[in-house]
């Protein structure tokens, strides 16, 4: 019988010839798996072009996820409800919108600008951009309790916008501002109780941080400018490690400027963890100021060169007691009792461990002689675009104490 498998080849008997049945199976086969190849090849979908920029509309319906963004440059918001078109503060935001001629903010996305990216897009330094279309990639979400992006890593300029301008150099740290602008206007020309009651309402929209997340904070408010590893300890004036921070000797802790005690709100989210009166210290000085008022005289502190102190009383050094004073000042307009903490005040006397501390003659006095510098002023600016959207007003308007609290 003749087999199906095809014959010898007589040269090689363990090779089949290639002309047998066996031989054209094979070829069969493989003529099938290539032709199949080749039909997966052909019917493979290309792969898919990288996601299509949404709409600033579709960005504010959607307010989640991570995104790209197309939109014009309209403005810089500096409050909820504010876009400033000029006179630009800083490079730290910029608002778009669908138009170029948006005026409306309820139709404009907040974007958050990284400090790696501010030189190149920031409206301070770069006010023509305002008008160009532009590309923002980064993840959506509240900014400036607003529709926003923050986290933005990636800025381009959108298919067929005039090119950016050249970018300026990268300030190493944020301009102070003497006066952001628009910030204020919803006190302008009030004076007196009305005037008051007015900054109580505008710097109690803050964010507000975790004690625990004091500690990196301070060490970007207080930064040594000569020395970028360490903090400059407040009262005492000391250069310490940033690595340093802690409860024990040798160590920089967090010390209330307006003690906890005053009002009895503790390391509670709010007053207990607000920047505006949190500062580095050594421990050995926080424990001798522990919650006693400010006034004048006592004994040398140690380890606090030209402080003073005595039971009740304590006295920082020349240099920042215009600074404890607007720190002062701003508590007790920033915490009225209408938000579950008590109704701080300040007064004239020493006052324990009440809602009160003093002496408010003797602030005033330290706030005239002492004057805000570039570096409180400095450290307000980081307070308000960093982390907490709000500011303390006697630092941009020192002229603010006299019309509260009297010359």
């Amino acid at each position: 019988m003749a087999s199906t498998l095809g014959t010898l080849d007589p040269a090689h008997p363990r090779r089949r010839q290639l002309g047998s049945p066996y031989a054209a199976t094979s070829v069969a086969v493989v003529a099938v798996v290539v032709s199949l190849l080749a039909a997966l090849v052909v019917l493979r979908p290309a792969p898919a072009d990288a996601a299509s920029p949404i709409t600033v509309a579709s960005a504010i319906s959607s307010n989640s996820g991570t995104q790209t963004v197309r939109g014009y440059v309209v403005g810089q918001p500096t409050a909820t409800n504010t876009v400033v078109t000029s006179n630009y503060p800083n490079d730290y935001a910029l608002a778009i919108a669908d138009s170029a001629t948006e005026t409306s903010t309820s139709r404009m996305l907040y974007i958050q600008i990284p400090s790696a990216h501010r030189s190149a897009w920031g409206l301070r330094s770069n006010p023509d951009l305002k008008g160009v279309r532009i590309d923002v990639t980064g993840s959506l979400g509240a900014y400036f309790s607003h529709a926003g992006m923050t986290g933005t890593t990636a800025f381009a300029l959108a298919s067929g916008s005039t090119p950016a301008p050249t970018p300026t150099a990268t300030p190493t740290s944020p301009t102070p501002t003497a006066d952001p602008g628009s910030y204020y206007a919803p006190v302008a020309g009030k004076t007196g109780a009305a005037l008051h009651d007015a900054l109580h309402d505008l710097i109690d929209e803050q964010t507000k941080i975790s004690y625990s997340t004091v500690w990196d904070a301070l060490k970007v408010t207080d930064a040594d400018p000569a020395n970028s590893a360490n903090v400059l300890t407040f009262y005492s004036g000391v250069s310490m490690p940033k690595s340093a921070n802690g409860g024990n000797t040798g160590n920089w802790n967090r010390e209330h400027v307006w003690p906890q005690s005053h009002g009895d709100f503790g390391t509670s989210i709010g007053p207990g963890t607000d920047l505006h009166h949190l500062r580095p210290e050594v421990v050995s000085v926080n424990s001798t100021r522990s919650n006693k008022d400010f006034d004048n005289g006592g004994s040398a502190v140690s380890g606090c060169p030209d402080c003073w102190t005595d039971s009740d009383s304590f006295e920082p050094r020349d240099a920042v007691k215009g600074d404890v004073a607007r720190m002062v000042f701003y508590m007790a307009v920033r915490y009225e009792g209408d938000d579950g903490f008590a109704d701080l005040e300040v007064n004239d006397t020493v006052n324990g461990t009440t809602r009160y501390l003093g002496r408010l003659s003797v602030l005033k006095a330290w706030h005239q002689s002492d004057p805000p510098d570039a570096r409180e002023r400095q450290r307000n600016e980081v307070i308000y675009t960093t982390y907490q959207r709000n500011r303390n007003p006697f630092i941009d308007h020192p002229e603010w104490v006299a019309s509260i609290w009297g010359s």
